[in-house]
C-alpha cells in the first residue's frame, strides 16, 4: 500500500516473497524491521527511489536482511558474528569472519543474500551525478567591459 509518497508495509507481501523468514518471523517483529530498514532506504516523499513499487521492493530487500541477522531462524538463535564467514574448520570447529571491504561499502549488506541484492539493486543510485554549472557569457566581439581586446 502506498499513501503520499510514502510506502506503507505489508507482511503479506513480504512473506510472499520471503517464506523462509515469514515462517520464523511474525506481523509485528516484521514491521519493526521495516521500520528499521528505513533507515538504510529513505521512505519519504523526497526519496532518491520515485518508483514507490521499486522502493516498496528495496525495503522489502532490507527488511529480510534485518530479520536474517536478528531473528531465531530455524528454531536457532541469531548468528553472533559480524561479516563475512573467510574461513572455517571442523575438527574443533574455528570460524574467522571478514570485514575487509573499504568503509561505506557493502560490507554491512555482503552478510546475507538479502542485503547483497538490495546493494547491488542500489548501485544506480550510489553513481555519482554531474551537474554542470551556467555557461560563462563569452562576449562576441573578444573584448572586456571597458572595450578592450
Amino acid at each position: 500500500m502506498t499513501t503520499a509518497g510514502v510506502v506503507h508495509f505489508s507482511y503479506t507481501r513480504w512473506a510472499a516473497r520471503y517464506p523462509e523468514l515469514a515462517k520464523w518471523v511474525s506481523a509485528a517483529t516484521a514491521q519493526e524491521y521495516f521500520n528499521e530498514a528505513q533507515l538504510y532506504c529513505d521512505n519519504t516523499p523526497r526519496s532518491i527511489v520515485r518508483d514507490l513499487n521499486e522502493r516498496a521492493l528495496l525495503l522489502n530487500m532490507v527488511t529480510a536482511h534485518i530479520a536474517a541477522l536478528n531473528a531465531p531462524l530455524n528454531g536457532n538463535a541469531p548468528s553472533p558474528l559480524v561479516g563475512r564467514i573467510g574461513s572455517a574448520t571442523q575438527g574443533s570447529v574455528s570460524v574467522q569472519t571478514q570485514l575487509d571491504l573499504p568503509s561505506g561499502s557493502a560490507q554491512w549488506y555482503a552478510q546475507t543474500k538479502y542485503g547483497f541484492a538490495f546493494w547491488q539493486a542500489t548501485a544506480k543510485y550510489r553513481m555519482m551525478t554531474y551537474w554542470p554549472g551556467p555557461t560563462p557569457v563569452v562576449n562576441p566581439w573578444g573584448r572586456d567591459r571597458f572595450g578592450r581586446r
